[in-house]
């Protein structure tokens, strides 16, 4: 997606590594060293760009119903706050992380930040080498903790009714928090992905083994450390009687003593020897040979160690019906004098006179006129003509031209109305989106 030519031209020579939308044109780009908020041309401000850098101490984030507001702290430079839709501010929130993390110097080249998690005064960042726990109101801020995936010897997770602990073995000692159940499976999955993916391995059962060998090698090359002596002064000896009487024959001067004839007495420095000693002497034979030999013969050394259809309803049979009426006005006639009440026994002549009449010769015209009369009847409707004699009640046309005209004038008025209150709701409903982006 190509930014807009204001906020291209801000980012310059930089890379945007995170975009994301804020409803409408506005948007939000993230740089390795600031963040960009741009806002398109609307009815409460024009096109615009914020700038805000990652050099903070301090992160807090506060929600509303429809607007959030994220408050960086600079220090002794003061806060300054982004507004943004409540329902964006995760989304906002973890690159805006990342580029702090990065500035501050907590995450080194080319590592990334996995997932971000907010849990009331807990926050917990996932990078690809390690994990970043804070604790407090803010979300960050210099007291914080990181656990390196590197000395990372032991990872479990222990469910509850509530919340699911996390334990973290580090360094020989065991770090215990806790996530919400309903957060709590993401946490699983992020975590444990995150350090397989480190380490080389598929699954945290291998990781557990690759983890529990590293430390038992490791144990087994401190204990050999600890015994080896290399190389050194030889071990002491098992004899420490034999060993002074061997320095003192060594010693110079010890040819030059006399003779004692056989009798053999101590030597200086020998006074740990027993009679047994005494004895060997002078069994031995004369001379310094003999005390050597002896002395040679009584030292031990110690080993170094090791590591269906109605007629009725037929439209033929209807017309046939009309069209023998037609042809035959005497039958109709006929017809019109049976239905006509009168006395028993009385038949009046006017209707034979009218039949004579009609079959010597009537006009073509009135004929016709009776079968038309006769189809209208047969048709069930009365004409227009006949319809309200008799009756009290008049046709009610149209009996002024300008009611017509003024009707019309009417429709128009409503038709411009329309269209006008619907730019109005269109007006109202960009106002009101505008407003929750938090402009």
């Amino acid at each position: 997606m190509s930014l807009p030519d204001l906020l291209a031209g801000t980012v310059g020579d930089e890379d945007v590594v995170a975009e994301v939308p804020l409803g409408g044109d506005d948007r939000l780009a993230v740089t390795p060293t600031r963040t960009l908020v741009y806002r398109g041309d609307g009815l409460l401000s024009d096109e615009s760009v914020d700038e805000y850098g990652h050099d903070v101490e301090r992160i807090e984030v506060s929600t509303g119903r429809r607007k959030a507001k994220i408050t960086l702290g600079y220090g002794l430079d003061g806060d300054e706050t982004l507004s943004v839709p409540t329902k964006r501010v995760d989304d906002v929130l973890h690159p805006i992380l990342a580029g702090v993390l990065s500035a501050s110097g907590v995450t080194g080249p080319g590592e990334t930040v996995v997932r971000t998690f907010r849990f009331s005064e807990l926050t917990l960042i996932v990078t690809s080498e390690r994990l970043v726990k804070h604790v407090g109101s803010a979300v960050w801020d210099p007291e914080f903790e990181e656990f390196g995936y590197d000395d990372l010897t032991g990872l479990d997770f222990e469910e509850g009714t509530v919340a699911t602990a996390v334990v973290l073995v580090h360094d020989g000692r065991s770090e215990r928090f806790k996530a919400p159940n309903e957060s709590a499976r993401a946490v699983r999955e992020t975590l444990a992905d995150a350090v397989c993916s480190f380490h080389g391995v598929d699954s945290l059962e291998e990781f557990r083994v690759a983890a529990a060998e590293a430390e038992e090698a490791a144990s087994d090359a401190e204990q050999t450390g600890t015994t080896d002596f290399g190389e050194g002064p030889d071990p002491l000896s098992a004899s420490p009687a034999a060993d002074a009487e061997a320095d003192a024959d060594a010693a110079p001067g010890a040819e030059a003593e006399p003779d004692s004839g056989g009798l053999g007495t101590e030597p200086k420095g020998a006074g740990g020897r027993d009679s047994a000693g005494g004895s060997e002497s002078l069994a031995g034979g004369d001379g310094p040979g003999a005390t050597t030999e002896s002395a040679e013969s009584a030292s031990v050394g110690s080993p170094e160690p090791s590591g269906g259809s109605d007629p009725l309803d037929d439209p033929l049979a209807a017309d046939a019906a009309v069209d023998d009426a037609a042809e035959d006005p005497l039958a109709g006639d006929a017809g019109a004098t049976e239905s006509t009440d009168s006395p028993a026994g009385d038949a009046p002549e006017a209707p034979a006179e009218g039949a004579e009449r009609g079959a010597g010769g009537e006009p073509a015209a009135a004929v016709g006129e009776e079968a038309v009369a006769a189809d209208g009847e047969a048709d069930g409707v009365v004409p227009d003509d006949d319809a309200f004699d008799g009756s009290p009640f008049e046709s009610a046309g149209v009996e002024d031209a300008d009611l017509a005209s003024e009707v019309a004038a009417l429709r128009r008025t409503v038709e411009a109305q329309s269209e006008r209150l619907d730019r109005q709701s269109t007006l109202i409903e960009q106002l009101i989106e505008e407003l929750r982006r938090g402009r």
